[in-house]
């Protein structure tokens, strides 16, 4: 199951729901750990899987201090905000704080958690609900970014043109234009769905 559980709630019932069903009719998995990955492609290597579908496009890699070039990569779809592994830069630890899709431009930092990497608030995009039957929001919710165990309370702000500001409660780290944000009750027990990150 991936991080967003894409895949739950199913219809009307939340996971602990499901994972109870699972149980009663002894399913091999009704026990199995929640996945923090993408298990649904099985035992593959991530970086060969993207290249296999998008290929690969060269650009640069800047310094974000200094906006000096200081390598290159093979395509922005390779990296996450927040990485530090598999970069192929020298002199570091190096920590991916942006990117400049339009420029095709990685930007990088030796500061761990530079105050540019945070953010308290963004729009979202193209929200799609999930669950039947629900076309709008509470005003307090949790929501998830990446493919971690923690649920970030919130509020929503919705806008007369479809999009809504999510106003974290703490600064989250990471956040970046084309990931998704999913978006949970405050118990984050029910998913509503999900939009597109814009910054």
């Amino acid at each position: 199951m991936a991080a967003e559980e894409s895949h739950l709630p199913h219809r009307h019932y939340a996971k602990n729901e499901v994972r109870e069903i699972a149980e009663r009719e002894h399913l091999i998995n009704a026990r199995r750990k929640d996945s923090q990955g993408i298990c649904f492609l099985g035992n593959i290597d991530y970086n060969e899987y993207v290249r296999r579908y998008l290929g690969e496009q060269v650009g640069d890699v800047i310094e974000l201090e200094t906006g000096k070039k200081i390598g290159e990569h093979k395509g922005l779809w390779f990296h996450t905000i927040g990485q530090r592994k598999g970069l192929g830069l020298g002199g570091g630890p190096w920590f991916v704080i942006k990117k400049d899709v339009t420029k095709n431009i990685l930007y990088v930092s030796h500061g761990y958690d530079p105050a540019t990497a945070y953010k308290r608030y963004f729009p979202l995009h193209d929200f799609h609900f999930l669950t039947e039957g629900i076309t709008a929001l509470p005003e307090k919710i949790t929501f998830k970014i990446r493919h971690t165990p923690e649920y970030h309370p919130a509020t929503v702000e919705q806008l007369s043109d479809g999009r809504c500001i999510i106003h974290s409660a703490e600064s989250i780290h990471g956040v970046a234009p084309g990931q998704f944000c999913v978006i949970y009750d405050e118990q984050h027990h029910r998913c509503y769905g999900s939009g597109e990150i814009t910054l």
